[in-house]
């Protein structure tokens, strides 16, 4: 067998790599669109629990005081 020239080989290495690279750029750009598509839907879920809470409690400071059960 006949061993292929320097820039034959440098070539088929070039190709290799440009190959894998691809590949990987590929698989980034899937994980990206699967986390844009999580962060949607958490913010999402944000918006949804914030419309769960009444307006008087939105924004208002609560001591822990007010928490301590009546018998204390």
């Amino acid at each position: 067998m006949e061993s292929a020239n320097p820039t034959e080989r440098r070539l088929t290495d070039l190709e290799i790599k440009l190959a894998m690279a691809e590949d990987m750029l590929d698989q980034l750009n899937q994980t990206v669109f699967r986390q844009q598509q999580l962060i949607e839907r958490l913010g999402r879920e944000i918006v949804a629990l914030r419309d769960q809470v009444p307006d008087s409690a939105q924004g208002a400071f609560r001591s822990l005081r007010d928490e301590i059960p009546p018998h204390y």
